[in-house]
């Protein structure tokens, strides 16, 4: 989400329009990950390769795009500011999220609450314990997953999950087998932090992390698809494990997940110049600064209207696929239209005026 203030710099003075873009194409993944999901959309073809393709990638980038956040944030501001602020976000985001879940379960709200609250802590630490806590989050899912059992809770027919507000509950949701859990999913946030620290306004580090990023994905898709061929005779448990689908998030899904977040990433770095070069970066930088508003929006409004024209469940991909499309165009058109008079999105505002930063002033009146 777009939870990090304006002057969002790689450059002095210069805001990083690459991570805005990258912020909306998370967006559109999501809004169609989840509308696929709640329509119970079912294709064949290219169609269903992209939308497999997009599952946990669209998450996963919205959750490293926090971390490069946070971290950026960091990096203005002394440590006790930047922690009160992401606290008091925090706080916002549980409330928000928890009130989305009773609506829609696979929110990420709630998730990114814990994942705030947590990085308080990590923001002056080094890349060494950076990269340890990263690898720490990794093992330890692959640990409880053979400890515990992961499908506790779950109906995967119908993606209900029994107990969650219960203590015992909520808290094996959230920090084990969840949509998001924290235990791997923390990890992602962590990447960010790190990726924050690099120079990401140059090209130069840009082009690397694309080239790196690439090599990431490539070789953990590559090492799961023989280790997964080695233990399916085996463990059918051990190789859905060692998969790089997100559920379970093993640990060749949490690396292949950061590959991809860190190739759109700078890809989106990259494009940023030439897309403003022929005009049209705003209509994709805009909404990307207005993600909380839309992913909220999406829930509410979006899954709201597909129950209304009675669109949920045993639905094709392709209405999938056209419902997301217009929920997007939407956004996008939304989102212009309120930059116009506003700097922020409606939630956005919201949220900084909770948190003592309130946007007093329209652009124009």
């Amino acid at each position: 989400m777009s939870l990090t203030p304006a002057n969002e710099n790689g450059a002095p003075g210069a805001r990083l329009e690459g991570l805005d873009l990258a912020r909306f194409l998370a967006l559109v993944g999501m809004v169609f990950v989840n509308f696929r999901l709640v329509m119970g959309a079912q294709g064949q073809g290219a169609l269903e390769a992209f939308a497999s393709a997009l599952e946990g990638r669209a998450a996963a980038l919205f959750v490293v795009l926090a971390g490069v956040g946070l971290g950026l944030m960091a990096k203005r501001k002394p440590w006790r500011d930047s922690a009160l602020t992401i606290f008091k976000r925090a706080i916002f985001l549980l409330i928000v999220g928890l009130l989305n879940t009773t609506f829609f379960t696979a929110d990420i709200l709630h998730y990114y609450a814990v994942y705030f609250l947590i990085a308080i802590f990590l923001l002056r630490a080094s890349n060494g314990v950076l990269l340890l806590v990263m690898a720490g989050l990794i093992a330890d899912f692959a640990i409880m997953a053979f400890v515990f059992d992961y499908d506790a809770g779950w109906n995967w027919e119908t993606f209900d999950y029994s107990g969650f507000w219960t203590m015992r509950g909520f808290i094996t949701n959230l920090f084990f087998n969840g949509w998001h859990p924290v235990a791997p999913w923390l990890a992602f946030v962590v990447y960010g932090l790190i990726l924050a620290r690099l120079s990401l306004h140059k090209l130069r580090t840009q082009a690397w992390l694309l080239a790196a990023s690439l090599a990431l994905w490539l070789t953990a898709t590559y090492a799961s698809s023989v280790l997964v061929g080695w233990a399916q005779p085996l463990d059918r448990d051990l190789a859905y494990l060692l998969g790089t689908a997100p559920i379970p998030p093993g640990p060749f899904y949490m690396l292949a997940g950061m590959g991809v977040a860190g190739a759109v990433i700078a890809l989106c770095l990259i494009l940023a110049a030439p897309l403003r070069a022929i005009g049209i970066l705003i209509f994709f930088t805009t909404p990307g600064r207005q993600t909380l508003t839309l992913y909220v929006a999406h829930i509410y409004i979006g899954m709201g209207a597909l129950e209304m024209l009675g669109f949920i469940g045993n639905q094709s991909l392709e209405r999938a696929a056209v419902a997301s499309v217009l929920f997007c165009l939407a956004a996008v058109l939304f989102a212009w239209r309120w930059s116009r008079r506003f700097r922020r999105g409606p939630l956005e505002i919201v949220m900084r005026a909770v948190v003592g930063r309130p946007e007093t002033l329209p652009i124009r009146a």
